[in-house]
């Protein structure tokens, strides 16, 4: 059996070119495995720690050697010894060493790091796939995936307040299908924008970023991009959005604001709960759109069970902010009856088995999961693997552009290559 033979940690560069931590643990059997470690730009304030040296003479402060000593020093004298397979045990002897509630002593991004290495060094071990480790050989549903074809809010220097316009293809019969269908409808886009005079350069997530007049200009565009594609929308492919709203909310006044345009000083909008969700309940009466991602802020609960009821009877409700990966706030969504579906983000919680735990509950409550990547991004393919294992029916891992976010998708094509005829599409069940 492979024991932990060393941790150690690197400072490597992220998507945004901002440091990130990248482990790579080894065994007494000579085997090597390495995470790297994602970062977001819209957080929620309840989500575990990531660690930052706050040190202005490096990377103006968003330097990672603390958390890099804490996984080479503390973190590797705690593990050396203990079976790679003892997925829960180094977990949780990393959380008590840790003694926070929120892991900001070690720091969520070392302690993740170390989690995902030691589980992709025990598939190594038994020379499995990762997705099957974790799994077992029943893992075979392919996710849809959620492409975030234009972007605004915190992920684009844009007027859109929204920050992810996204394209569900939940019409094909396969996950290499969907990613075609995708694709099409991208490359269909920018064309689209190029003639209409629009910018086509693209946000943190690969999505294109234009300067747009509204959330239903841009809603208007892909609504013509799947058509020009040579698809249907509503049927073949459907839209879903990330509000983000905990973005633009005032917290003084408890209205939901266009910030962008107030500080463009335009006339910009100011909606209590009730009137900004009536507004969502207009654009999905407008347009096809399946799925809203954090409607409402994320400590507006007496909004969010209001949407809920509104809502949720035709709509996917997810949860991100609201939820952070955590089962003390799904525990309290399910409890309050907020929400249908949860946003899955590794680093958000910080170990592995708090999100396995966490999806097993949704799953338990029949919420929806939906495994997400960031929008600062590595290569590292890991969420790929983890979708399928647990049968999560759904990813978001960003457009159809920029390495990092193809990473992902490119291993669900390997994925589904190996699987062969075994392989299934989510929503080619939801249609059985």
């Amino acid at each position: 059996m492979g024991k932990i033979d060393k941790v150690q940690a690197l400072e490597i560069l992220d998507s945004r070119g901002n440091p990130t931590i990248e482990v790579i643990l080894s065994t007494s059997n000579h085997i090597l495995a390495k995470a790297k470690v994602p970062s977001g730009a819209s957080t929620g304030e309840h989500e575990a720690w990531e660690l930052r040296d706050k040190d202005p003479k490096r990377y103006f402060g968003k330097g990672v050697q603390k958390a890099i000593s804490n996984v080479n020093g503390p973190i590797n004298e705690l593990l050396k010894g203990i079976s790679v397979f003892e997925q829960k045990e180094i977990d949780e002897k990393m959380i008590a060493a840790d003694g926070t509630e929120n892991k900001s002593n070690f720091g969520a991004n070392a302690i993740i790091g170390v989690s995902l290495a030691a589980a992709r060094a025990a598939a190594i071990e038994q020379k499995i796939p990762l997705y099957q480790y974790l799994g077992g050989q029943e893992a075979n549903l392919l996710p849809c995936p959620m492409m975030n074809i234009i972007n605004g809010g915190a992920h684009a220097d844009n007027s859109l307040e929204f920050q992810e316009f996204m394209i569900r293809p939940e019409g094909a019969s396969s996950f290499s299908e969907s990613l075609r269908w995708g694709s099409e409808v991208f490359h269909t886009l920018k064309k689209l924008l190029k003639e209409k005079n629009h910018e086509t350069s693209v946000g943190d997530e690969g999505g294109f970023a234009p300067n747009l007049s509204s959330n239903e200009e841009a809603l208007s565009l892909i609504v013509e991009a799947i058509e020009k594609a040579g698809y249907k929308p509503g049927e073949n492919i459907s839209i879903a959005l990330d509000v983000a709203a905990s973005e633009f909310y005032d917290k003084e006044t408890r209205k939901y604001i266009d910030k962008k345009k107030k500080l463009a000083k335009q006339k910009y909008q100011s909606r209590s709960a009730a009137e900004f969700i009536d507004y969502l309940k207009s654009l999905c009466a407008s347009f096809p759109i399946t799925s809203i991602e954090d409607g409402l802020d994320e400590n507006d609960w007496e909004g969010w069970k209001l949407l809920t009821e509104k809502m949720k009877d035709q709509y996917q409700i997810i949860g991100d902010d609201l939820f952070v990966t955590n089962k003390k706030f799904l525990q309290k969504g399910i409890d309050e009856q907020i929400a249908n579906a949860i946003l899955i983000k590794l680093n958000q919680i910080g170990t592995l088995t708090e999100t396995l735990e966490t999806i097993r509950l949704a799953k338990q409550n029949n919420y929806a999961t939906i495994i997400s990547h960031r929008s600062g991004e590595t290569e590292d393919d890991f969420i790929g693997d983890l979708a399928v294992a647990v049968s999560a029916g759904q990813i978001k891992t960003g457009s159809l552009s920029r390495s990092e976010r193809m990473a992902k998708y490119n291993r669900l094509i390997e994925i589904e290559n190996h699987l062969g005829t075994n392989a299934r599409f989510f929503h080619q069940e939801i249609k059985k």
